[in-house]
C-alpha cells in the first residue's frame, strides 16, 4: 500500500488516517469481503491501491485536489500504484451536490488530456441509483463511508474485465448478495464513518454469499 496522503494537512494527522482506515476497512470488509468487486483484492493485497483525503470545502479547491491525484495516478506505472480513493469528508454530503460534482469531474479529465487514460468512479454514503427509494439495497453496492472518488486507470479495467467472461452480470450478482445479506446484515458490519462505533474485523465477518455462483 502506498503511503496515505492528506492534501489539505491538519495540525493533527490523526483524523485523516481515521478517515482512510474506515475507507479501508469498507474496502476489506464490503468490496472484497462480500465479492463486490472481483478485481479489487489483487490491487488491495499488493499494496497498489491509494488512499487521499481533500479537505476541500469548495468544489474549485476539490477540482484541484482531483488533478493533482489524476495526474499522479497518469505519471506512476500501475505496477507501483493501479487506482486511487479520493476521500471527501468536508463537503457534498448530499448526494445531489454529490452527483452535480461529477460532471466537473469528467470535465476536468478531459481538459487534463486523461479522457480515455483514466476513468473516475464514485461512491456516496446516500448513494441512489435512478429509479430506487433510498433505502433500496441495490444502493449499497456504492454506498461508502464519506463521498469518495475512485481514479482507474481504463487499460486496468480492460484487463480486469477480460479476465471475469460473465463480468456484465456481476451487478446483478452483487444485488442478490445484498438482498441475501439484507439491511440488518450491512449495518451489522459497522461500516460507518470513523467517528461512529466500528466492530473489529474479526466480529463483522460478512455473511457466506447465497447459493448459485460465486458474487463479484
Amino acid at each position: 500500500m502506498t503511503n496515505p496522503t492528506a492534501i489539505h494537512p491538519t495540525p493533527d494527522p490523526a483524523p485523516d488516517q481515521a478517515l482512510i482506515a474506515a475507507t479501508r476497512r469498507w474496502v476489506d470488509v464490503a468490496v472484497i469481503g462480500l465479492n463486490l468487486c472481483p478485481f479489487a483484492k489483487a490491487v488491495q493485497h499488493k499494496g497498489l491501491v491509494h488512499y487521499a483525503v481533500s479537505r476541500a470545502q469548495t468544489p474549485q479547491q476539490l477540482l484541484k485536489d482531483l488533478a493533482r491525484e489524476l495526474l499522479a495516478l497518469a505519471d506512476l506505472p500501475p505496477e507501483q500504484r493501479d487506482t486511487s480513493l479520493l476521500i471527501v469528508p468536508d463537503m457534498l454530503h448530499d448526494f445531489l451536490d454529490f452527483n452535480d460534482f461529477l460532471d466537473e469531474a469528467d470535465a476536468l479529465l478531459e481538459r487534463l488530456g486523461l479522457e480515455g487514460v483514466l476513468q473516475i468512479a464514485d461512491f456516496h454514503p446516500q448513494y441512489q441509483f435512478a429509479g430506487t427509494e433510498p433505502e433500496d439495497i441495490a444502493n449499497y453496492t456504492n454506498r461508502a463511508p464519506y463521498p469518495t472518488l475512485h481514479l482507474l486507470r481504463e487499460d486496468s479495467i480492460a484487463q480486469a474485465v477480460q479476465a471475469v467472461p460473465d463480468a456484465s452480470a456481476i451487478f446483478e450478482r452483487n444485488i442478490a448478495t445484498l438482498e441475501a445479506l439484507g439491511l440488518a446484515g450491512w449495518q451489522a458490519l459497522g461500516l460507518g464513518p470513523a467517528d461512529a462505533a466500528v466492530p473489529s474485523t474479526d466480529a463483522a465477518t460478512p455473511p457466506a454469499p447465497p447459493a448459485g455462483p460465486q458474487q463479484s
